[in-house]
């Protein structure tokens, strides 16, 4: 009698576990198996990318066409996202995001455009323009999308991955000077943001490695801080050189690119983890500003929309503030410019 309720005890123990392995409830056990587990789930898009109610809703200009000098035949397609509360007469921040395509999209992961009418209207972000860069292409290839971010068909690769300051020169002297035309944005380089996600990470950081005196603030999600085009030598630079003026906030997942092949030989310097983590050591040990969230994705950016208002917030966290108690101006949210 006891072996029979002890067999009757095993097979419910079996059945109640097959059972939440099927609905994925024990992660660990794939993992155990060889078997990357489905991390998506876990990852939400954030309340702040919802459009909510009351919040003025900035305008999307665009697209315009950026013919490059940096990169011959090739131009850029880029967007401009100008919030409701921008006055002419008041010198805007700025945050330039790049595959600006993925980043803006009112379907995708991100929604970029929400997130900043949200915490531009409770001030918790500075009054910014936002730009949203594609990859570089010659007129007669495909624009980037969702699906296809362009890495097959675009100047995407060179421009993201190289270690040079090409891309820099397309932000600095191509970008900012249309976008200065247009509208009245600061000059001050800390109110100046630029971030990505993957190559774009990279590019991004590239473009605050060369030219701090533009871009202080970097927004790096799934960075491909790899030996794509030896990415990777990164934290080695970072040490050899003088500390320079630029807050970073890294996101990475450990289930990103890992570089274990099936037969077992594994490439260190194309493990996209372990070069985040590579990059946040050797900016830590420089005393860089750094905030960084390690969580358990994939390559892609599902964590990112979890998190990305919270990267925004700390990255721009130093914004002007009144603390006297009759501004009752400072206290409000941020209504729409008057016209």
């Amino acid at each position: 009698m006891v072996a029979c309720n002890a067999m009757k005890r095993y097979l419910a123990t079996f059945f109640l576990y097959a059972a939440g392995a099927a609905l994925g409830l024990y992660p660990r056990q794939a993992a155990a198996q060889g078997e990357t587990p489905n991390t998506d789930v876990y990852y939400r898009l954030s309340p702040d990318a919802l459009p909510q109610e009351g919040v003025p809703k900035g305008e999307i200009k665009g697209p315009f066409t950026l013919p490059s000098e940096a990169y011959p035949g090739t131009q850029h397609t880029y967007w401009v996202y100008v919030p409701a509360q921008y006055d002419p007469a008041v010198p805007a921040s700025l945050m330039i995001y790049n595959d600006g395509q993925a980043f803006m999209a009112p379907e995708g992961d991100v929604r970029a455009p929400v997130v900043m009418d949200n915490l531009i209207y409770r001030r918790e972000i500075p009054v910014m323009i936002g730009v949203f860069i594609n990859p570089g292409r010659r007129p007669d290839q495909p624009e980037p999308t969702l699906s296809n971010w362009g890495d097959r068909d675009t100047n995407r690769p060179t421009e993201y991955n190289t270690l040079d300051d090409k891309y820099a020169r397309v932000i600095v002297d191509e970008l900012l000077p249309a976008l200065y035309k247009s509208y009245n944005i600061s000059k001050d380089p800390e109110r100046h943001g630029i971030g990505g996600s993957s190559s774009g990470a990279i590019a991004a950081f590239t473009v605050a490695w060369e030219r701090p005196n533009q871009f202080r603030k970097v927004l790096s999600n799934v960075g491909s801080f790899t030996n794509i085009r030896g990415g990777d030598a990164y934290p080695d630079i970072i040490r050899k050189n003088d500390h320079k003026p630029i807050r970073m906030f890294m996101v990475d997942g450990r289930n990103d690119n890992r570089a274990l092949k099936p037969d077992g030989t594994y490439d260190p310097r194309r493990d996209w983890f372990l070069q985040n983590v590579r990059m946040q050591q050797a900016l830590t040990e420089k005393g860089y500003e750094l905030n960084y969230s390690w969580g358990i994705g994939k390559h892609g950016q599902k964590m990112l929309q979890s998190v990305f208002p919270e990267m925004i917030r700390w990255l721009w966290r130093d914004q002007p503030v009144s603390t006297d108690v009759h501004d009752m101006v400072d206290r409000s949210s941020a209504g729409a410019a008057r016209k």
